[in-house]
């Protein structure tokens, strides 16, 4: 199994006390933090290491200032920018933001605060990070990710990808059969801020309606003959990722209002249980059927299809 790659931030601060509690508080088993104590020693580690956020303080000794240190690390686009200073102003927080900072502070800094704001710009950093890939790889090649294809739709369908990506909300991909809903799937999954999180694939065309309760939602020991026992359905497995739900235009009836409650509440209930489990996921869905249709026809609920589709992709025929 190959190792994740953990976060890298560079702290700059020439306090030593002051370095070494914002270390200790950023520390994380998923963050690599590396510390400088001058802006000609931060520059040295922004240029050898691929930074995705620097804290710097705005007053270093030397001739590299913070705000010198922010421009250079916003040269590489992707890396996202505190100041820290115990020098605080209007002017120079308006000059920070301008130049690109995500955040200004001033000493001394609130432990939750600098937490929270950090976290925060990691998102920003990866999010900028996954656009540029999705961006480069467009423009490379004709496929990418696996999807192959130069026409005007495909590159429509590229730029739908990269949009949607960074949002987490639900996608509908549309198109007949072996036009590439999956590996569209697969690249919104991949490009999104879940990617280090499941992906869960259901075919559910595939699963017999007696079955896709079950399998959908888990079960209780002693739920039905043969629950043994206890087991956690598909959307308990994506927790902390997404799920796809592969022709969810099979999904029966029946079942639609309990598939509607998990997009509403994002909560989970087992079959034979009575605890909702509490879930955070991304649903992504595909058809090859006309789902409005399927609505006119009461075959659909309607209300599932509005929750379903707050992006859609459309696919070519081939």
């Amino acid at each position: 199994m190959s190792e994740i790659k953990k976060d890298i931030v560079l702290i700059v601060e020439d306090d030593t006390a002051e370095l070494e509690t914002l270390a200790e508080v950023l520390a994380s088993d998923d963050r690599q933090i590396y510390t400088a104590q001058t802006g000609e020693q931060g520059l040295k580690k922004l240029e050898k290491f691929d930074v995705d956020l620097l804290i710097t303080d705005l007053m270093l000794p030397g001739q590299i200032d913070g705000l010198e240190l922010l421009n250079l690390a916003r040269e590489n686009g992707e890396t996202a920018v505190i100041l820290v200073t115990g020098h605080g102003s209007v002017d120079s927080a308006i000059s920070a933001m301008k130049q690109g900072a995500h955040d200004y502070l001033t000493k001394p800094v609130d432990i939750r605060r600098i937490r929270a704001v950090a976290e925060k710009a990691m998102e920003v950093s990866h999010m900028a990070k996954r656009q540029k890939e999705l961006e480069e790889a467009i423009r490379a090649d004709s496929s990418f990710m696996g999807i192959i294809g130069e026409s005007g739709p495909m590159k429509k369908v590229y730029e739908r990808i990269r949009l949607s990506a960074p949002i987490d909300s639900t996608v509908l991909i549309t198109g007949e059969s072996g036009t590439g809903k999956e590996l569209v799937a697969d690249a919104i999954h991949k490009l999104s801020s879940r990617a280090d999180g499941p992906l869960i694939k259901v075919n559910c065309s595939a699963i017999p309606e007696s079955l896709m309760e079950s399998e959908l939602f888990g079960y209780r020991k002693g739920a039905f003959t043969g629950a043994t026992d206890s087991r956690p359905g598909k959307f308990e497995l994506s927790d902390g990722g997404s799920i796809v739900l592969d022709e969810i235009g099979d999904v029966p009836l029946k079942l639609q209002p309990k598939l509607l409650r998990v997009l509403e509440n994002s909560t989970v209930e087992r079959l034979g249980g009575h605890e909702s489990k509490k879930l955070d996921l991304r649903v992504i869905s595909s058809t090859n059927r006309n789902l409005d249709k399927a609505v006119d026809d009461k075959e659909f609920r309607g209300d599932l299809l509005y929750r379903l589709r707050v992006v859609t992709i459309n696919l070519p025929p081939l």
